[in-house]
């Protein structure tokens, strides 16, 4: 199974909107074939490994990171080529959540007389797929909060301390490219137009790994303030979305002009402070409701986001509940009492359903906490 899991690893970045799926034949004690899923070449990982093994998947043990599925989608189901190719047993690290799959392609396979056993390293079959499963059950794609943050709690030095556009690192060089190596992971990136004002971002995946489809760059930019010489529209190449909440004008015109998706979501009205959404108070009119674009990516088939945004957009993510995930980089520096918060006000704090996971980077500390498990 682990062998299996280095093939799902395989299918990051090339099988959204599918699952990443590895498998592997072993027979007599020897890997007969390997396999994972990639969206362009059709093939699930199991027909990839019954491919390579040939002849000799008859009487081998499957082992494979997701249940195999038993319909007729884009291809036909793994199930009946499984039971056709003989294969004596198979072990499933996780069921599938998918509702027209799940526990029904085991029970096929059990029908068939093939002997099954399912749990074998559930836990780390199931984070590959984090965002595949909080879609198919809400349409919505994983959320990832990630921010560098300082010793003192801060995301960048006062505003103004540095020109706009100039970077301004707190963390290393290790830490800078496990984002590069996140931000191949997941099918958008995320920020509001505060953060493109002040820091003038490309939020471009630099991993130089293969994927599927460009990442897409979301800026949420309620009044469509989005200057036209910033590095995103520069750099546009059918990968930048901005959603706002005014209704069409010159500077949309000029932003379509060069090649920059906008739509238009409707505007929160106002609403009254609550515990749970202290972030609208009274007679303050929110900006683009976030879960409003997370539904219009999830009709996209953006399974997972990561967010890379300010003070602002943070609070009103996490106090929307918007957020599954946070991924914090601890830099060994301090900024003051003027930098930039993490967060823009104070807010009840949102329970964490695992331990935090820390991992070091260089100097850095990489502290991440599950707010939501989308497999519970």
């Amino acid at each position: 199974m682990q062998e299996a899991l280095v093939q799902a690893r395989n299918s990051i970045g090339v099988a959204s909107p599918n699952p990443r799926v590895g498998c592997v034949l072993v027979k007599d004690g020897e890997i007969v074939g390997r396999g994972f899923h990639a969206w362009d070449r059709l093939d699930h990982a199991e027909i990839c490994a019954l491919k390579e093994a040939g002849r000799a998947a008859r009487g081998a043990t499957a082992y494979v990171t997701l249940e195999p599925c038993c319909h007729t989608g884009r291809t036909g189901p793994c199930t009946r080529t499984l039971i056709e190719a003989g294969v004596s047993k198979v072990v499933a690290a996780t069921e599938d959540p998918n509702p027209a799959v799940h526990g029904k392609g085991l029970e096929e396979l059990r029908q068939a007389g093939v002997e099954v056993e399912t749990g074998v390293l559930q836990h780390e079959a199931r984070r590959l797929n984090d965002g595949f499963v909080r879609h198919i059950r809400t349409g919505l794609p994983f959320v990832n909060l990630k921010a560098a943050v300082s010793l003192d709690g801060r995301i960048a030095p006062p505003p103004g301390s540095a020109p706009r556009g100039s970077p301004v690192y707190l963390t290393g060089e290790e830490s800078r490219a496990e984002v590069q190596r996140m931000r191949h992971e997941v099918d958008a990136v995320m920020t509001g137009v505060n953060t493109v004002l002040q820091d003038d971002p490309l939020l471009t995946d630099r991993s130089a790994l293969e994927r599927r489809r460009p990442l897409l760059r979301v800026v949420l930019d309620s009044a469509l303030r989005m200057p036209l010489d910033s590095k995103l529209v520069r750099t546009v190449q059918d990968d930048l979305l901005v959603f706002c909440t005014v209704a069409r004008t010159d500077r949309q015109r000029g932003l379509e002009a060069m090649g920059v998706r906008v739509e238009r979501v409707q505007a929160e009205e106002t609403v009254p402070a609550t515990e749970e959404r202290r972030w609208s108070e009274p007679g303050r009119r929110a900006g683009v409701p976030i879960h409003q674009v997370l539904l219009r990516l999830g009709e996209m088939g953006v399974l997972n986001v990561m967010m890379e945004a300010g003070a602002q957009l943070n609070s009103s993510a996490l106090t929307g509940h918007h957020v599954d995930k946070v991924t914090l980089f601890y830099a060994p520096v301090f900024l003051g009492i003027h930098g930039v918060p993490l967060l823009q006000e104070a807010i009840v704090p949102p329970p964490m359903c695992a331990p935090p996971q820390v991992e070091q980077f260089g100097a850095d500390l990489r502290v991440e906490c599950y707010l939501r498990d989308p497999w519970a």
